[in-house]
């Protein structure tokens, strides 16, 4: 059971970041599946959303965590996103048809902001 793609918009929220309270951002999440989508798909969902200003949370389950590692270092590395946080959780998968409670599945997400580098950049490739 892997999660779908999932773009929220409108979500506001006071952003924290080194302790202190950023402004009111619109935060964008994305929510990534190992097996719906390619990576590249989700990446350049990523730099669509940071290029018009707006945060980006990625989120994933199991075994999707690698692939938004993977895209955070990318949009990291090529000077698109800076890291703003890092959440690990669990959470308790739901009940199949039986009523039986599935074993606790892996959750990242990991909040990004645009870098000052992504105005001066004018290609949209990886």
């Amino acid at each position: 059971m892997e999660a779908i793609v999932l773009l929220t918009t409108g979500e506001m929220k006071n952003i924290k970041v080194n302790g202190e309270v950023e402004k009111e951002r619109k935060i964008f999440r994305i929510q990534v599946s190992k097996t719906k989508k390619p990576l590249f798909f989700y990446l350049n969902l990523a730099k669509k959303q940071l290029k018009t200003d707006n945060d980006v949370e990625l989120c994933a389950l199991g075994t999707a965590i690698p692939t938004i590692i993977i895209m955070t270092e990318i949009l990291k590395r090529n000077g698109w996103a800076i890291e703003k946080s890092i959440v690990a959780s669990t959470i308790e998968a739901k009940e199949d048809k039986e009523g039986r409670v599935g074993a606790p599945k892996a959750k990242l997400d990991i909040l990004l902001g645009k870098a000052k580098t992504v105005d001066q950049s004018t290609d949209g490739s990886a």
